[in-house]
């Protein structure tokens, strides 16, 4: 299911971190208009508080951003409650670059929980929360060669709009009609 980040899933988080491959990292930590975070740092339980605390702060609309970096709801998602499964973000709104290759909605599931269907339960779950914030619909995409998260976000509805830069661009209705 997804929650809110929280420190009850701090181990399984730390385990996930260390499955994650170098490309894949970025997903662990807040954005960088905070500050960052290391797997080092993130071990220490009051550290790891921080971060989850940084991550919830991506959201606040009243705290100002770098032109290149928008707010973002973060949510992970979590398996009986101390199981981090993966980590799933909304974007609150799009930069140029974001249009371009990264959509509204992106997403990671940790190596050892794939091809389980966590990615689009994810997917599905973040769809109501993405209208709730005024997006509707919402970008999403993903690598033109990457088979499961296309299936993925066909499996919500996903439209295909193009393929730029190497990505595929698909539009997702957020609003059940």
């Amino acid at each position: 299911m997804l929650v809110e980040p929280t420190t009850a899933v701090h181990r399984s988080f730390l385990e996930a971190w260390d499955e994650l491959r170098s490309s894949e990292v970025r997903w662990m930590g807040a954005s960088g208009f905070r500050e960052s975070w290391s797997r080092d740092r993130a071990e220490d339980p009051g550290e790891f508080a921080r971060l989850v605390e940084a991550i919830r702060a991506d959201a606040d609309e009243s705290v100002p951003t770098p032109a290149d970096l928008v707010h973002q709801t973060v949510l992970w998602f979590v398996d009986n409650g101390v199981d981090w499964l993966g980590r799933l973000s909304i974007r609150h709104t799009l930069t140029p670059a974001l249009h371009e290759l990264g959509g509204h909605i992106g997403y990671c599931v940790r190596p050892s929980a794939r091809r389980r269907g966590h990615a689009t339960q994810m997917l599905h779950q973040s769809l109501p929360i993405a209208a709730r914030l005024g997006i509707d619909p919402a970008l999403v995409t993903c690598d033109s060669g990457n088979d499961a998260s296309r299936k993925v976000i066909l499996a919500a509805g996903g439209e295909l709009e193009d393929e730029r830069h190497g990505k595929l661009r698909f539009w997702v209705a957020t609003r059940m009609s």
